[in-house]
């Protein structure tokens, strides 16, 4: 029956499907930050790093009015910003209390962010602490949800926010979002975090060495998991659908670029090869479905069945694919139907982030990083 049905549909056909079902497999495993409720429910402190993020802050402390848990105390770290950021995070909002702390000259062999989220510690009083970046903007239930999830698994939750995209440009972010969560486990101690949204007990964090461990790392969530794993601590990780999101890259095209590129130059040597490879065998797929289409409309070289309507067959099957996986990870729509767009633009950056490895180096908010 097996030998049948290769016979059928061909090498390519039984290797093409093989992809998309990987795909599934892949795309369908991502689990949520669960609904719950904290039994007695610890001091939290929520603590912001922010550099120019005018735009972009005034949603987060909004939603931390508006959540059912209230925390102690919310401190806004001004990463040296030369915008409004600090007086925006000086306004009184109800109920919320604010306090803006201004980051000391950044010390060499540290990133900004990290040092601005260690000074922000020894500032705060908090038995929860809570890192939240600027951009993100949580639901009313996000923090009684991630102080649940903590209480039960302990050591360093983190999670990462819905993808929320209003102009074209950011629908090309489509990729770099699902390799991100493919290439990596997740749920209960899989041993991964995610910078935007964390927390942690005030021991952990001590007992892990904190920000001061990973000083100098440019994507410090990935190395300050490992400083939990090597205190013997769980690293959990979900996804945000529902509870909290984010707008990266609202600041343009160009931003998105730089960002991605950096976050691929200096994480890539963090990737777990073996999920990588699987990833890779489903993206070989999406981008031979990209190619197939096209090629067999315009009589571009293409290997195995020229057929237009069996060509348009696996197109569509990935672009339904696409719609379904990137339903919980971030509002994708229009441009799962267009892939080939991503596709391209995906390759673009992947090019780009190797060269920033030759070079050892990257740019990122008006600092230089080693890639190194």
């Amino acid at each position: 029956m097996v030998a049948g049905l290769v016979r059928k549909m061909g090498w390519v056909g039984v290797s093409m499907l093989v992809r998309w079902l990987l795909g599934w497999v892949l795309g369908l495993r991502l689990p949520l930050l669960p609904a719950a409720s904290p039994v007695e429910p610890p001091t939290v402190s929520v603590l912001i790093p922010a550099r120019n993020e005018e735009s972009t802050l005034p949603h987060l402390l909004d939603g931390l009015a508006r959540q059912s848990l209230k925390p102690l105390e919310v401190i806004v770290v001004d990463d040296h910003s030369s915008d409004r950021t600090a007086a925006i995070a000086a306004e009184p909002r109800a109920g919320l209390p604010v306090a803006v702390l201004a980051s000391l000259p950044l010390p060499q062999g540290w990133c900004g962010k990290t040092w601005a989220l260690h000074n922000g510690v020894l500032a705060s009083r908090g038995e929860l602490l809570v890192f939240l970046d600027a951009d993100t903007e949580p639901g009313p239930d996000f923090l009684e949800c991630l102080v649940a999830a903590h209480q039960q698994l302990g050591g360093l939750v983190s999670v990462q926010p819905y993808h929320r995209t209003e102009k074209p440009y950011e629908q090309l972010s489509l990729l770099f979002n699902m390799v991100g969560l493919m290439a990596v486990p997740l749920g209960p101690g899989c041993g991964v975090a995610f910078g935007p949204a964390l927390a942690t007990s005030r021991a952990d964090y001590d007992r892990s060495g904190g920000h001061a461990a990973v000083a100098g790392k440019v994507v410090e969530d990935w190395f300050l998991a490992h400083a939990y794993e090597r205190a013997d601590l769980p690293v959990s990780a979900f996804l945000g659908f529902g509870r909290i999101a984010y707008r990266m890259y609202p600041g343009g095209l160009r931003d998105m670029v730089v960002g991605f590129n950096k976050n691929f130059a200096t994480a890539a040597g963090e990737v777990r090869w073996s999920w990588m490879l699987a990833v890779l065998l489903w993206l070989s797929g999406l981008f031979w479905a990209a190619w197939c289409l096209p090629a067999s409309l315009l009589g571009w070289p293409l290997v195995g069945d020229r057929a237009v309507l069996s060509n348009a067959l696996v197109y569509g099957a990935y672009a339904l694919q696409l719609l379904v996986i990137t339903r919980p990870v971030g509002r994708f729509a229009w441009i799962n139907l267009l892939f080939p767009i991503p596709v391209l633009f995906f390759l673009g950056v992947f090019l780009l982030a190797i060269l920033n490895l030759e070079r050892g180096k990257v740019q990122w908010k008006g600092r230089t990083f080693s890639t190194r």
